[in-house]
């Protein structure tokens, strides 16, 4: 018997965050001087400063979230060792609280808060998981999101700007990275769907066509300015 579950939800959520962002913000700021007539090589000096104040501005918010996250349950955990040091009686009918609304009864719960209590760090990882709702982060997680975060943004947003790497014609460009990034975008939504267990196809659709409106509009203000 080999239970298929994905476990690796966290990577995947900095991933999809820093390629979505990454494909959309530059490809907005390309088509946004696009509109406003400027040549391909200031479309791709500007794209690459972005990408790159883009990439370490995300990797640093990813870092502080995810360090917050860890303090967060830290802190509460010293909390409640200190609740069940000092309240041990109303933290074991917490358990036993906690057990019968999963549906087991008073003889079955009793020998479980019993050898709970005899297990202090059992005891107060249980009360993290099922009365707060916290799971310990993993050690290093805050280091992996800032990385994780910050490549895939800079995978995404090289993508839109390949095309004004490669031609010097800046409106052929544009149709380029248009086509290009679109087509990224929809495959990176399909991935996504998948990974995330939501409808693959519905998933791509909803990426490319925020990708394309953010890119629509930038390259509309541009031009009206």
């Amino acid at each position: 018997h080999v239970e298929r579950h994905f476990m690796a939800g966290e990577i995947v959520r900095d991933a999809v965050m820093g390629a979505s962002d990454g494909l959309t913000v530059p490809f907005a700021l390309a088509a946004g001087l696009s509109g406003a007539s400027v040549p391909s090589l200031v479309v791709v000096t500007a794209g690459l400063a972005e990408v790159a104040a883009g990439a370490i501005a995300m990797g640093l918010g990813g870092y502080l979230a995810a360090k917050s996250e860890a303090d967060h349950y830290e802190k509460e955990r010293k909390r409640e060792e200190e609740e069940i040091e000092r309240s041990p009686e109303t933290e074991a009918e917490e358990v036993a609280e906690i057990l019968a609304n999963f549906g087991l009864m008073q003889s079955e719960y009793e020998p479980v808060v019993a050898a709970l209590r005899k297990r202090r760090d059992a005891w107060v990882d249980f009360m993290m998981r099922f009365e707060l709702g916290l799971e310990r982060p993993e050690p290093g997680r805050a280091m992996r999101s800032a990385a994780t975060i910050s490549l895939a943004y800079v995978v995404g947003g090289m993508i839109p700007l390949l095309p004004y790497m490669l031609l010097s014609e800046v409106f052929m460009a544009l149709k380029v990275s248009v086509g290009v990034t679109l087509l990224a975008l929809f495959v990176f939504g399909y991935v996504k769907g998948l990974f995330t267990g939501s409808r693959p196809f519905s998933s791509a659709l909803q990426t490319t066509c925020i990708g394309a409106l953010a890119s629509a509009a930038a390259f509309l203000i541009a031009r009206a300015v």
